[in-house]
C-alpha cells in the first residue's frame, strides 16, 4: 500500500505542529517545523531520542539556512555553492532563539539543502526549515520506503509523502567549523577528499 499526501496537506501538519514523513536525496526523514519549539519537543519523544543529540535541519535554499547562523564562515559559503543543493550537512553556530533540540553542546546548528524536489517544495511552501531525523527509532536503521517508516509509527505521524524507494548508500556528511579549521564529523555521501578539493588552501582539514 502507498501513503500519498499532497504537499498542500503536509504542510498544514507541519503549521499545526504535527509530524510528517517525507522523502530525502538519502533516506525517508520525520520533518517538524524547526523554529516551533513543541514541534520538536514532539518529534524528540516519538524517536526516543537522547536531548543531547541535536537534529539536522533541511532549508528550501541556501539563505534560508544560514539565516539561521550567528555567523556564516567564508568556506561554509564556499562548500554550500559547491555542493548544495546535495547531501552535505554544514554545523556552524547558531543564532539566538533556537529551539535548544536543535542544538548541539557548543551551541551550532546543522543544515544542508536537499536536492530531493519535495524535501525542498516543504521547506519553501513552510518558509522555514524542516528537521531531517531519519524516519526510525535511534539507533534503528532508516526508512527506505514510505511502508517501512508507516510501520515503524503509524498513526503516530499525522502525514506521509511517498516517494518510491530510496537507494541512498550512505546518509549525508557532516562538517563542523571549528576554530577556523573544518572538521568532518561524519563522512557520508560526500567524500573528505571532494571536501578538501573545494576548499583548497581556503581552511584546514
Amino acid at each position: 500500500m502507498k501513503y500519498r499526501l499532497n504537499i498542500d496537506q503536509a504542510i498544514e501538519a507541519l503549521c499545526a505542529g504535527e509530524l510528517i514523513v517525507y522523502p530525502t536525496e538519502t533516506f525517508y526523514a520525520i520533518g517538524a517545523d524547526a523554529l516551533s519549539a513543541a514541534a520538536v519537543e514532539r518529534l524528540f519523544a516519538l524517536k526516543r531520542r537522547e536531548p543531547d543529540k541535536p537534529v539536522a535541519l533541511i532549508a528550501a535554499d541556501s539563505r534560508m539556512a544560514f539565516e539561521l547562523a550567528a555567523d556564516v564562515p567564508p568556506a561554509a559559503r564556499t562548500l554550500a555553492a559547491r555542493f548544495w543543493p546535495g547531501p552535505l550537512t554544514i554545523v556552524i553556530p547558531a543564532r539566538a532563539g533556537l529551539p535548544a533540540g536543535l542544538l548541539g553542546p557548543t551551541g551550532a546548528v546543522g543544515m544542508r539543502v536537499s536536492p530531493h524536489p519535495i524535501a525542498r517544495q516543504l521547506a519553501s511552501a513552510l518558509g522555514r526549515p524542516i528537521t531531517a531525523s531519519s524516519a526510525n527509532f535511534s539507533g534503528a536503521p532508516a526508512a527506505a520506503t514510505v511502508d517501512e517508516a508507516r510501520l515503524v509509527f503509524g498513526d503516530r505521524i499525522r502525514a506521509y509523502l511517498d516517494g518510491g524507494r530510496l537507494s541512498a548508500t550512505a546518509p549525508s556528511t557532516v562538517i563542523a567549523f571549528e576554530s577556523g579549521r573544518v572538521r568532518i564529523l561524519r563522512e557520508g555521501a560526500i567524500a573528505r577528499e571532494r571536501i578538501a578539493d573545494a576548499l583548497r588552501d581556503e581552511v584546514c582539514i
